[in-house]
């Protein structure tokens, strides 16, 4: 008997383990769908840097996270605020599943990182974004990440972010927000009114949400981190179910909006209204009904419209709508948590409680990374440099950056 129950056992720990090699990999898949939502979205003479900066992002951040990220972010808690670095990670935190964790988490990792390079796209020098992305993947992701994931003080107080709407999401959307402020808007983007520079290929921007909308299925549900047992699989369908509904409902939001205020349907807007609804359901997919996720990227997609525009409003140039969608975004479907959670939530008669944590985690995880991302782009700013030179950004920085372009002939 004992023998049956030790090999069911190692049936259920090699299930769960292979569900979360699979949303791994499905979520590694998303780094393409970042790469082509920006190339898309931005000018053909860029392409070649857009495309650098998205490889070195994973290449950078899984040699970083593996080196000392992931044991600041889960290693031994050290006053709520840090995990006990440990260099070279070795699987040996006393568990069978470790690297299938880690690696897990490395592509979370490099997707917080990818978020950055949409908002200071077009302008930016290469060798300063790698020292961002450095950064980022080392300390900033990590130290925040340990706060809510990790044991520390914010996981104590209860605040609930299942898959990284702030944990990933807005800290790679503040961080965005500091460096597209700093580096400044492109070229002849605010010159006397505001000039609309569309990106060169919207076909190749919607494949990449395709791509985005499917990894999210990875993301979200692979956050369960099991998939054995009749409680576990459950889970996983239900969190399919409220992601695809948020990701529906923040697309046709965005088109509606679009529509009222714009006179057309815009496709662009539509599409970053999609990535907005699979932001913000990304905290709260395991404990929202499916109605909740309707509202949630209903929400988002007024969101995502407003955001651009107070964004323009203030003059900051974010080419691919990076901050209003994982920042703006993650943090608001960080609070509808707070609304909307089937337990616990002011909605279901669970009081004012839930909310506040909520909130304080989102202004607290927010300060830290617009605080540590203001002090890493000024530092980049004043030492290796920030911006590229004004010949370069008119010319393009494939050329100029790495000697090669994406295409021929085309601007």
């Amino acid at each position: 008997m004992e023998e049956i129950t030790k090999q069911v056992s190692e049936i259920s720990v090699s299930l769960d383990m292979l569900w979360v090699l699979i949303a791994a990999a499905m979520v590694m898949f998303m780094q393409p769908g970042f790469a082509m939502v920006e190339a898309g979205f931005t000018r053909a003479k860029n392409t070649a840097n857009i495309l650098m900066k998205n490889f070195l992002d994973f290449s950078v951040g899984s040699l970083v996270f593996w080196l000392i990220g992931f044991s600041i972010m889960f290693g031994t808690d050290l006053g709520g605020f840090i995990g006990m670095p440990d260099l070279f990670f070795s699987g040996s935190y006393g568990n069978d599943v470790d690297y299938a964790i880690l690696i897990f988490q490395t592509v979370f990792a490099a997707t917080a990182a990818t978020i950055v390079s949409g908002a200071v796209a077009e302008r930016t020098e290469f060798k300063g974004y790698i020292i961002a992305s450095f950064f980022i993947t080392a300390l900033i992701y990590p130290i925040s990440g340990h706060w809510v994931w990790g044991g520390g003080w914010l996981s104590e107080l209860g605040f609930h972010d299942f898959a990284g709407s702030t944990v990933v999401h807005s800290v790679g959307g503040w961080l965005g927000l500091v460096g597209a402020a700093t580096v400044g808007p492109r070229l002849g983007k605010y010159n006397g009114k505001r000039k609309a520079i569309p990106g060169h290929s919207l076909t190749i921007g919607a494949l990449g949400v395709f791509i985005l909308w499917f990894g999210w299925f990875g993301f979200n549900p692979g956050s369960q981190l099991a998939a054995s047992g009749l409680d576990n699989i459950s889970a996983v369908a239900s969190i399919f179910v409220t992601t695809n509904l948020s990701a529906a409902a923040g697309t046709v939001t965005a088109m509606i909006i679009s529509w009222m205020r714009y006179k057309r349907p815009s496709l662009g807007l539509s599409l970053n209204g999609a990535l907005a609804g699979l932001v913000a359901i990304t905290a709260g997919c395991d404990i929202v009904s499916p109605g909740g996720a309707v509202i949630i990227g209903i929400v988002a997609g007024f969101v995502l419209i407003f955001g651009v525009e107070m964004l323009d409003k203030l003059k900051i140039d974010d080419p691919v709508g990076a901050v209003t969608v994982h920042g703006f975004s993650g943090a608001a479907g960080t609070l509808m948590v707070g609304l909307l959670a089937t337990e616990g939530g002011l909605f279901y008669g669970g009081g004012a409680s839930l909310l506040g944590v909520q909130a304080l985690g989102v202004v607290a995880v927010a300060a830290w990374a617009l605080a540590l991302g203001f002090i890493l782009f000024r530092g980049i700013k004043a030492t290796v440099g920030l911006r590229v030179p004004k010949r370069v950004e008119e010319e393009g920085l494939d050329i100029y950056e790495h000697g090669e372009t994406a295409y021929d002939n085309l601007v």
